[in-house]
């Protein structure tokens, strides 16, 4: 193969194809035949009431679980060895104990990212959720909402092509939820894909430019979300955003 070959460009994960995607669990079907294609730009928000299957559908587009039937499928392969071009955030990070820095540079050594730059990089990505000032600090004696933080700053140093968000800004107070939404602003604006599963229909609103609403594991609409917070199309859509369905 030619150097030039060699320094080519990956291909793109974008589109992701979800075809007829079933998931059982515990004798219950909690996916039910969902077929969507998720593309490149827009930020894809996931909304319904409890029990939908968001963030079961989060997880399998992710990876994390296999569907029970249907096929989901990514435009190019992400290859053994190389870092992963797509991650997740959940809504209770998981972090080590160790320093804010040492959580975001730990992404970077799994990535095999050479130990002379792991440190900048780490250190740059904490500057860009604003937690420069507290890098050095352990990471499990922050807020909430700077835990949250570190988490993204953990994903963004890779700068994935695609992040998914399980209610990352769950039980945080509206300071720090401003804060998580201003980041995933700026991720979305540096080229990650977004697709964030959310309770909070104000928070759907500001980060969605997309809607993907399910009910009982059935994608019952897909719609931009101005359209959808105007003229739902579903009667499902209307009664959950009139608040008759259990969140």
């Amino acid at each position: 193969m030619s150097a030039s070959a060699d320094m080519r460009a990956p291909l793109s994960l974008l589109p992701l194809r979800l075809e007829a995607v079933r998931f059982d669990a515990g004798g219950r079907r909690i996916i039910d035949g969902v077929s969507v294609t998720l593309a490149a730009g827009t930020r894809t928000v996931l909304i319904g009431p409890n029990g939908a299957g968001k963030s079961v559908l989060l997880r399998l587009c992710h990876g994390l679980l296999r569907p029970t039937a249907g096929t989901i499928a990514w435009s190019a392969r992400e290859l053994p060895g190389q870092a992963r071009r797509q991650a997740m955030v959940f809504q209770r990070p998981v972090l080590l104990r160790r320093s804010a820095l040492a959580n975001v540079a730990y992404a970077l050594a799994v990535a095999r990212v050479p130990p002379p730059e792991r440190a900048a990089r780490a250190r740059e990505a904490l500057r860009l959720v604003g937690l420069e000032t507290l890098a050095d600090r352990p990471a499990r004696v922050l807020s909430g909402g700077e835990q949250q933080r570190v988490a993204l700053a953990r994903a963004w140093v890779l700068h994935p092509e695609v992040l998914f968000l399980d209610e990352p800004t769950a039980n945080l107070d509206p300071g720090a939820t401003h804060e998580i939404e201003g980041v995933i602003a700026a991720m979305h604006a540096a080229g990650t894909k977004i697709i964030v599963v959310t309770h909070n229909l104000g928070q759907a609103r500001r980060l969605g430019d997309e809607v993907l609403f399910l009910h009982q594991g059935r994608l019952l609409e897909r719609t931009p979300a101005d359209r959808f917070f105007k003229r739902p199309a579903s009667a499902e859509a209307a009664q959950f955003l009139e608040g008759e369905l259990p969140w």
